[in-house]
């Protein structure tokens, strides 16, 4: 399976899709894309160079959530990969496969259509520079040794650990612009699935941090090396330290 390209998506409900828009798009420093979809429920932030990989969907159901896009050469063939790996199908068209991961992550398989540059980190007023480049799923703990085979079986991306136990990263091949982490819950109910949240990485989480609140984030709680928000309507995400300008060596 040749992953060709990778984009994270915002899922809002009705009543809080433009809430989220208008966060995101000053959060990435990104414009708006026309919208698509039968009822204009989809939209992408562009980014001032380089190819797009950041979306938001309005959701009919739920109250939504984060989940990625994996582009693909041969969307029929890699969704019955994924499926014998232990993925379930859920929804399959032309181009498109909509499937759930052995811990209930929902996941999709698109067409790729050339993209191909990354988007560079941005840099604020504070001095501080940052980018949207992570999808951390966020797993039960009894499912976490499953799903990390899975992630790593279908990707076929080399993992590495973090001073953190509970972390593992899938490391993309160069060129491609989101990381991959999943992150092994403490507790969970009985029943819960994997889900996710998106992460940013930047050269001062302090500022980051207080560039975001004023833009109408809440400050959750924060560790060493990162610091856990709340977005305008109510979505959870992360600002990490990790290197806003790294990439995988080629």
């Amino acid at each position: 399976m040749a992953i060709r390209w990778t984009t994270a998506f915002w899922d809002y409900p009705a009543e809080t899709f433009e809430d989220g828009i208008a966060f995101w798009l000053k959060v990435t420093d990104t414009t708006l894309s026309p919208r698509r979809g039968p009822e204009g429920e989809f939209v992408t932030l562009i980014p001032a160079e380089g190819d797009p990989c950041l979306r938001v969907q309005r959701v009919r159901e739920g109250k939504g959530g984060n989940h990625l896009d994996l582009h693909v050469d041969d969307v029929e063939a890699d969704a019955e990969r994924a499926r014998v790996l232990g993925a379930t199908l859920v929804f399959q068209e032309p181009g498109l496969a909509v499937l759930l991961s052995p811990g209930g992550f929902a996941f999709c398989l698109v067409s790729h259509n050339g993209e191909a540059k990354a988007p560079s980190a941005s840099t604020w007023p504070g001095g501080q520079r940052s980018r949207t480049d992570q999808l951390c799923i966020d797993i039960p703990p009894q499912a976490f040794d499953h799903e990390l085979v899975f992630w790593q079986s279908l990707t076929g991306w080399p993992q590495t650990r973090s001073e953190s136990p509970e972390f593992r990263r899938l490391i993309p091949p160069p060129g491609l612009p989101l990381h991959v982490l999943l992150q092994r819950l403490e507790a969970a109910e009985r029943g819960q699935s994997a889900s996710a949240h998106i992460d940013l990485s930047c050269s001062d989480v302090d500022a980051e941090t207080e560039r975001h609140v004023e833009l109408g984030a809440e400050a959750v709680r924060r560790h060493h090396f990162w610091q856990v928000m709340r977005d305008p309507t109510g979505l959870e995400y992360c600002i990490t330290a990790k290197d806003p300008d790294w990439r995988p060596a080629p």
